[in-house]
């Protein structure tokens, strides 16, 4: 049997077809796209339209390549998203506007309203685990109340975007746990909304709400119309899905207690581990999310990885192989530069107004290799940040599996290792969120239809380590990364604290 996994992110939407038997992806696809061009700083902005025209598009070329007798085979779907997306649908189930992001750090004032109602940071972690941040959906909700009331008279759905696609595919519009954890509106603990969380927003916003359950649960079927569209045959299931995040701890075999954590190296980069029990932090900095199992997972996000990478790489004209052999060529350190990778504000530490800072420069080291050096340090400097977090929460990794296009890098996988001081490890696909995706899809059909299917078995047959990418830590340079990210955070609060971040 075939399953198809969607990733919708915020640069493209991808789409594999695992085969379950094998264990292999026998066919993949991407469609690329951008933001919506021209927002005032700190908007980011997306058409849920785009997301539904790239996911058709990209099930299309997998299906071509997979041919007319292949095809047939699909027997399941799951999605994965983007999380914290504000996607808000009028009576008729259509998007009222596009979507604010992640990444849109439009609603700082939002945030600071929660902080005064509840007061403080404290409180609102008491209340739902999480503290009130700018990226989450619930000050996304009192923004799109408070500036545009007319849009907001309209609104009869809140959905997040892999919720969008579900109901693009199956009718059916429904809400899990995993990627509504990131809401900042459910009580983790519980898995249940936060009523004084929604009430200060609006005393109707339960009711644009969508039912909320298990991610062990389907969304539902695919649609007849698309089925026949695609040519597929017999009854296809779509699964809950899930946030992006969730979807990569299934798709890198995060599935279960033990040493290992995931790394994901794109666009935002994230830390994140599974665990039978909530992970609260009192300091908000780790967030305490569910994972799309049932289970939780303690996460970190920075909002600036490849997001960095790919603004110097552009600057100097390199390809990604040419960027990899300029770092290789610099020592650790780049020379003395250090890069405070805040291009698009930040999540952790909370920095929603901040901006990047190239630290250090003299004549000797302001050249291309040291600054590029510099730049991948920085963006991993500050996963290990967070890093640092979850060693105090008592989550001690022994090994970090990378996902994403910067675990491509050679160069990079090796700062990782020595960054963190943990060997470091990529998969046979980068893809590791459209490959959960599947995988969630293949354990949920076979569930349903009552076989008994443990996730870790198909998570251990499914997902590739690439033995020839393991990066161990260099021995010597676990003290100057410790000098470093010393140097990073406490220049950063020194310039924070002094109003320049």
């Amino acid at each position: 049997m075939l399953y198809l996994g969607l990733d919708s992110g915020t640069q493209s939407t991808k789409c594999v077809a695992l085969d379950a038997a094998s264990g292999e992806i026998v066919a993949s696809a991407s469609v690329a796209y951008g933001l919506i061009a021209g927002l005032p700083p700190g908007h980011a902005e997306q058409a849920p339209e785009t997301w539904q025209e790239a996911a058709d598009s990209a099930v299309r070329e997998v299906l071509a390549r997979l041919g007319a007798e292949r095809r047939k085979e699909v027997r399941g779907i799951g999605v994965s998203g983007q999380q914290h997306g504000l996607v808000v649908l009028n009576e008729a189930g259509e998007p009222v506007r596009p979507a604010k992001l992640w990444c849109d750090t439009s609603t700082t004032a939002q945030c600071e309203q929660f902080n005064a109602e509840f007061g403080g940071a404290d409180e609102i972690i008491a209340l739902t685990g999480n503290t009130m941040l700018p990226g989450y959906t619930a000050p996304k909700i009192l923004w799109l109340k408070q500036n545009e009331p007319a849009n907001w008279a309209a609104t009869r759905t809140i959905l997040l975007p892999h919720d969008y696609l579900n109901f693009w595919l199956t009718g059916e519009k429904r809400m899990e746990y995993g990627d509504a954890s990131g809401t900042a509106l459910l009580d983790v603990r519980t898995r249940a909304w936060s009523q004084p969380i929604l009430d200060f927003i609006n005393t109707g916003v339960h009711e644009k709400l969508p039912p909320l359950g298990s991610s062990r649960k389907p969304c539902g079927l695919l649609r007849d119309s698309l089925a026949k569209e695609w040519g597929l045959r017999g009854t296809v299931l779509v699964s809950a899905g899930g946030g992006d995040n969730m979807m990569g701890a299934i798709g890198t075999g995060n599935v279960a207690p033990g040493g290992c954590m995931t790394a994901s190296l794109g666009t935002s980069g994230t830390l994140y581990a599974y665990s039978a029990e909530p992970v609260v932090d009192e300091n908000g900095e780790v967030a305490a999310f569910c994972d799309s199992t049932d289970a939780w997972l303690p996460l970190a996000c920075t909002m600036n990885v490849t997001v960095a990478t790919e603004a110097v790489r552009k600057l100097f004209g390199y390809d990604h192989g040419a960027l990899d052999a300029a770092v290789a060529g610099v020592p650790p350190g780049a020379g003395g530069l250090l890069f405070l990778p805040y291009l698009n504000g930040e999540r952790t530490p909370n920095l929603p107004r901040g901006s990047g800072v190239l630290h250090g420069m003299t004549t000797a080291n302001m050249e291309p290799g040291n600054i590029a050096r510099a730049v991948m340090e920085g963006v991993t400097l500050g996963l290990a940040y967070g890093l640092a977090r979850f060693r105090a929460l008592g989550v001690k990794p022994t090994e970090i599996r990378l996902t994403g296009g910067g675990s491509h890098s050679a160069a990079w996988r090796q700062i990782c290792a020595d960054v963190f001081n943990l060997p470091v490890v990529g998969l046979a696909t980068a893809e590791g969120a459209a490959l959960g995706a599947a995988v969630q899809a293949a354990w949920t059909e076979r569930t349903m239809n009552g076989a008994s299917t443990l996730l870790r078995d198909l998570t251990a047959h499914c997902v590739r380590i690439d033995k020839a990418t393991r990066a161990e830590p260099v021995a010597g340079r676990k003290s100057l990364y410790a000098e470093l990210l010393s140097r990073q955070t406490d220049l950063t609060r020194r310039l924070h604290s002094s109003g320049f971040l």
